[in-house]
Parts: structure tokens; sequence; C-alpha cells
């Protein structure tokens, strides 16, 4: 009873964080962390601590995976050179500079066990990062802060796991490149397979609650066959996720997809609330243990600011020359643009006069996802201010808690490093979260709307072009004629509004046409053939998806818009049925 008072009180203060968080301009996160350590430091409220297998295998395998379907898979292919970086070599550099910076301060601790206290510090946090998202940041810095975070707990892993064994004095390097390259490899090929299966087995599933059922189950049967196997099963759930997302506009119905979108956040919500506010409530147990063992938690705390303040350091002299390796990219590939261009506009020699057609397209589709590529780094340049907001975003959280209570019994002083590690975690949460938004507001230029409403008039036209091309096709009389109105009236809707018009000037003309004539069979014939007009669209807007021509955002809005339409068009029909 006292464990389901406990967890119906976390949800009320999860539910109550969400909700007030805005009011007062403090990210719910760090609201709910510090609602734990109040809670925590009750003296009526007993050490709490929990199994860091619930985290690792039961927590942040959904997390990732549901963040992975969300992630814009172009933004994601685009900017992984920089990801790749964050995730694994800043990981890489940043456990073994503090390694020795640990092994130097903590007397009889070792170098093995300060890389491992080092690695467990090292990744930045998939759920932590939750709080860039709602700053209005660009959409490139979030890709870019998703995506490491995606990525580097699988490496920090590994590299924790070698630390450890090479302790023992048993791992070489070459063992740990190897046993870190299985990981991921191994990881990633049963990502794919789960991410293909499950596009294919829910898309033969009609009922969309037995669809989200199954979804939940994915990110677990992802991460448990390449944990079996010694591989990283959060990567598997993050592959399954990005393969699931970039194929569900294709294979699940609107109905499923809004259901998925709507479950999951659901989970995201609990889930995210529960970890922060465990963390605050793991303070007691944690303070306890390193005052029983050592002079007091004072000299911990100076201990875990050096670590905070280095990881703040190495991170900002590694992102220094990574943006300006991107830059100097990003004005290579400007030069060549104009090369490309012309190579898309001509005719067979560039592309070999004996190849076919469909090779030759295919050249050509290449080259204008690299042109769009091109436009898509000159649009939002990765500067200083930028940079700046990447340095200060990369917050620990969760995964570093979990990873130190991994550490074994017999690590040299086990409960201090486990502080530590807290430490930095909830005070990189609280320092970097709490004054994110005050530097995002001090650096970053206001966006101009006018931008994004250019962007999505556009995208409307050419939607708008492939549905006049699905009507064009049409043989009934009655239809055509709906057809030439339609057209005429979406061309009013461009020359007075600019192409602001929405779905309501369909339905008008539908119902007028539907009134002239004998009823429910024409009116069944205009919802057909709307439907027909919006798979025409969503073909068309996935088709500028692969070809990179439009940003995430403006992509994502149209095929909410499409989909909304369809659910309504098919629930009209479905009740005069």
């Amino acid at each position: 009873m006292d464990l389901l008072l406990a967890a119906v009180i976390a949800l009320l203060a999860i539910a109550a964080a969400t909700a007030v968080a805005p009011k007062i301009g403090v990210a719910a996160p760090l609201l709910l962390v510090l609602v734990g350590l109040g809670v925590g430091l009750l003296p009526a409220v007993p050490s709490f601590e929990i199994d860091p297998e619930w985290i690792l295998a039961g927590v942040l395998p959904p997390l990732l995976y549901s963040a992975a379907v969300s992630m814009p898979t172009m933004e994601f292919r685009r900017d992984f050179g920089a990801i790749n970086g964050l995730s694994i070599v800043l990981v890489v550099i940043t456990a073994v500079l503090l390694g020795i910076l640990f092994a130097w301060l903590i007397p009889g601790l070792g170098l093995a066990w300060g890389i491992a206290l080092g690695a467990i510090v090292s990744p930045t946090d998939a759920v932590a990062t939750s709080i860039v998202k709602r700053l209005g940041v660009t959409p490139r810095v979030v890709s870019v802060l998703e995506g490491e975070s995606l990525l580097n707990d699988a490496s920090a892993l590994v590299l924790l796991r070698a630390a450890i064994a090479g302790a023992a004095a048993s791992v070489s390097l070459w063992g740990v490149v190897g046993s870190f390259l299985y990981a991921i490899l191994v990881a990633a090929v049963i990502g794919v397979a789960v991410g293909w299966v499950n596009l294919r087995v829910r898309s033969r599933i009609v009922n969309p609650t037995v669809n989200t059922v199954v979804s939940f189950t994915m990110p677990f049967l992802a991460a448990i066959p390449a944990e079996h196997l010694g591989a990283s099963g959060l990567v598997a759930a993050v592959v399954a996720g990005l393969v699931t997302g970039n194929g569900a506009a294709r294979y699940l119905s609107p109905q499923h997809r809004l259901s998925d979108a709507q479950n999951w956040r659901t989970v995201e919500l609990v889930l995210e609330g529960a970890v922060f506010l465990v963390m605050g409530l793991e303070l007691t147990a944690i303070v306890a243990d390193v005052e029983a063992e050592h002079a007091g938690v004072w000299s911990a705390m100076g201990l875990a600011a050096i670590a905070l303040v280095a990881t703040v350091l190495i991170r900002a002299a590694f992102v220094a020359p990574l943006l300006a390796r991107l830059k100097r990219q990003a004005k290579r590939a400007a030069a060549i643009k104009g090369v490309l261009a012309d190579r898309v506009s001509a005719d067979p020699p560039p592309f070999g006069a004996e190849r076919s057609a469909a090779t030759a397209e295919r050249f050509r589709t290449a080259l204008r996802r690299r042109i769009a590529d091109v436009d898509y780094f000159l649009a939002q340049p990765l500067g200083w201010r930028e940079g700046t907001i990447v340095v200060w975003a990369g917050m620990r959280g969760v995964v570093t808690l979990a990873a130190a209570q991994t550490l074994p019994a017999e690590t040299p002083s086990r409960s201090l490093l486990v502080f530590i590690a807290f430490v930095v975690a909830v005070g990189s949460l609280l320092m970097q979260g709490g004054t994110l938004p005050w530097l995002v507001r001090r650096i970053m230029p206001a966006r101009d709307p006018g931008e994004s409403a250019a962007e999505q008039r556009e995208l409307r036209r050419l939607l708008r072009a492939s549905a006049m091309d699905e009507i064009a096709d049409t043989d009934d009389p009655a239809l055509r004629s709906l057809a030439i109105r339609m057209r005429a009236a979406w061309q009013v809707s461009y020359d007075e509004g600019e192409g602001d018009a929405d779905v309501a000037s369909d339905t008008d003309v539908a119902g007028e046409t539907a009134a002239t004539r004998d009823a429910a069979t024409t009116s069944d014939r205009v919802r057909g053939l709307r439907l027909r007009m919006i798979e025409a669209e969503r073909t068309a807007l996935l088709d500028a998806r692969d070809d990179g021509r439009f940003s995430a955002a403006a992509l994502s809005a149209a095929l909410e818009d499409l989909d909304a339409e369809q659910i309504s068009i098919e629930l009209k029909g479905s009740e005069n049925a």
C-alpha cells in the first residue's frame, strides 16, 4: 500500500511540475530534481536507492527509442560527422583526461578507476537535453544535441566496462577498440532488423490501440537480444527507433501514428519525470555513505565541482575546432553548388550515356539531395553563438547516475565516486539547465517567422500541385467538374491570401457539389477523390523529405495537417455509412 501511495504521489508531482514549469519559467526536470532533493532530506523519508539495472535496461531503451522515432533522419544524416565526433571522440577524450585528473586528486584511486569515473560523467543525457528543445534554439543545434545524446551512452558504457576490466589488468587497447566496434555494429544490425520488422508487422494491424501496445515492446525487442550478444542494447533501441521514424509515414496509417505519438508522449512524461525525481531522492543514501567512509561531504563537493568545470572546459576545447571544421566544409560545399546544379539539369553525358534512365534519375536525386544539404548548412550555420549553446547544453543526467551505481563493490572509494557522479549530474542540470534560457535569450538572435511561413507556403504549393495531378486523372464528369472548381478556388486563395488557405475551400466546394447532385453517391465519390488527393500529397511530401528540400518542422506540420484531414474524412464516411 505504501508503495502504491508513493507511486500515486510521484505521478501527481510529475503532472504538477509539468503544468507549473512554463508559468514560472523553469524547466520541469529542474523542478522535479529540486522536489526530490527536498523530499529526500526530510527526516521521515527513508534512504532511497534504485537498482541501476532498472534504469539502464527498463527506462533508457524506451526513452531513447521514443526520441529516435521523432528524430528527423535527414538532419541526423547531415550532421552525422559532428554527432559522431561528440558522441565517440569527445567521450573518449573526456574520460581519459578526467581519469588522469581523478587519479591525481584522489589518493589510491589509480588511472583505470579514474578513467572509469571519467567515462561515467562524460556522456550527455537524452532526457536532460529535452530542456533545450523548449527554448527555441535553431533546429540544427537541437538535432546535433539529440543525436549526440542518443549515441554517446553506448560509447561511455563500453569504455566503462573496459576501464573496470583494465583495473584488473585484463584488457588491451585493441581489445577495447574491438569490443566497442562489436557492440556498435551488432547493435546496429539488430536495430535495423527490429525496425524493419516493426513497420511491416504493424502495418497489418488494424486496431490503433493494439498497434501502440506492440510499439511499446519494440525498444526491448531490440535491446534485449543485443545485450544477450554482448552488444549495446541502447544503440539497438536507437537504431530501431530511427528506422521506425523514417518509415512510419509510408507504412503506418495516420490513426496509428497519432495514437503512437499521444501514448509515447505520456510514457516519456512519466519516465522522464520519475527519473529526475529519483535523482533527488537518492541524495540521502549517497551522502550518508560518503560521511561514513570519508571525512565529510565538502571535500567531495569540491572534487565534484572541479570535475564539472573540467567537463565544460574539455567540451568547449573540442567544440571550437569542430565548428571551425564544419564551417570550412560548408564553404567548400557552397563553392561547388553551381557545378552540382549544372549536373542535375544536364542530359546524360554527365551520368554516362550507357546508363539507364532510372539510374540517371537516381544520380540526379543524389545530387539534388547534396544541393539541399548545402542549402541547409548555409541557412543554419553553426557559429560561435550556436557553439556556445552546444557547449553549455551538454548536461549530464540519469545515465551518469545509473552507470555510477554499476561500479563493483571492490572499487576504491566507491561511495565517493558515486557521490561525485551524482553531484556532477545534478549540478550540471541545475547550473547549466537553470541558466540556459537566460543564455539563449542573451546570445541568440530572434528568428524571423517570415522565413518559416514562406517555406510552408512553398511546400503547400508543391503538395497542391500533386493533388491537382491526381484530380486530372479522374474520368468521372461530376468529379472533373469538382476538380475544376477546386483548382479555381485554390488559385484564388494563393492570389489573394498568398497560399495561406486551408482545406476549408475543399470541403465547401465538395458540400456545394453534393448538394446539387444526388446525395450519398456523390458525397462518397467526393470523399474518395479527396482521399486520393491526400495520398498523392503525402507521397509528394515524403519525396520532398527524401530530397531534403524542406525543413523537418515544415514537413512535420504539413504531414500532421494531412493526417488530421484524412482522419476527419474517414470518420465522416463511417458515420454516414
